[in-house]
């Protein structure tokens, strides 16, 4: 049995670490307020030039092709794959990590060739231990602590032009989608190549659009757009899901701390009564035998 001193070092520390914990849970909280912002100001536009572009492709009867829309034999796979770069944010980064790796076994076994574009410190460390060849393109550690557009767009820019040369033959986009407070949901996504159908949906509300200088210049210029986009809108969805995983996480080790330390004072005020009442007989005992 522990003795009282040890008992109160114990709680002590829990202490100690219960205000870390708190602290750490307000962090986070400030920043997933932050990163909610930055996602209600990217989301509308890019949702806004999906919307125009799917509706652009549906108000013509005639199929549009489009070099990025060419489906090949796969040889070669790129994956960007979107982590955090801490820890403590409960099953985040092993969630997606693990799909990451289910992904990457599954071309594996078809014979591609994998390279991935790791976005955050977690799974790029995973890579560097896995057993499976994989390529590396690069290190963006620092666009998970500060998302920003330009080189969201490089990375974007670099797949579509490998993409045009037929370096890679496809690329899938894997990350956390933040759904709520609690739930982050593993998400993988086709980027390349790109579906053109037609959306049955807008087949009702089309509109003959005039287009200047051409319709063919217009949709391969909003092509490229709308990926530059997309690959901007999944990293801030996955910054805005890494702060809700931690604020939760840190949450739950502040209130487990406090239940921890209930117990361990419980435990010390039984056992400092124990003392006392032991002490209390010992003297009983002796000024009895004194009489």
């Amino acid at each position: 049995m522990p003795s009282l001193k040890e008992i109160k070092g114990r709680i002590a520390s829990v202490d100690s670490t219960r205000k870390i914990t708190s602290a750490m849970k307000m962090v986070a909280s400030a920043k997933l307020r932050k990163a909610q912002t930055h996602v209600e100001q990217f989301l509308p536009y890019q949702k806004q030039l999906m919307n125009m572009l799917d509706r652009y492709l549906s108000s013509d009867t005639e199929e549009f092709s489009s070099p990025l829309a060419e489906t090949r034999d796969m040889k070669r796979v790129a994956i960007v794959a979107v982590s955090s770069n801490s820890s403590f944010c409960g099953a985040f980064n092993s969630n997606v990590i693990r799909l990451v790796l289910e992904t990457i076994q599954k071309y594996h076994a078809l014979h591609c060739e994998i390279e991935v574009y790791p976005i955050g410190k977690k799974v790029e460390e995973t890579l560097a231990k896995s057993i499976i060849p994989v390529e590396k393109k690069g290190s963006y550690i620092s666009l998970m602590d500060k998302p920003n557009y330009e080189e969201a767009r490089d990375i974007a820019d670099g797949l579509v032009a490998d993409f045009l040369s037929k370096k890679i033959d496809k690329v899938e986009l894997i990350y956390n989608h933040f759904k709520s407070m609690g739930i982050q949901i593993p998400t993988k996504e086709p980027f390349l190549p790109v579906i053109l159908s037609k959306n049955e949906n807008n087949v009702r509300t089309a509109i003959d659009y005039i287009v200047e200088p051409d319709r063919k210049t217009l949709l391969n210029t909003l092509l490229p757009k709308s990926l530059r986009a997309k690959i901007f809108a999944v990293i801030l969805d996955s910054a805005a899901a890494e702060q809700a995983a931690r604020t939760v996480a840190m949450q739950i080790a502040t209130d487990n701390a406090g239940d921890l330390m209930d117990e361990l004072t419980l435990q010390y005020n039984k056992q400092r009564q124990q003392a006392i009442t032991s002490e209390l007989l010992d003297i009983i005992g002796g000024s009895e035998a004194l009489k």
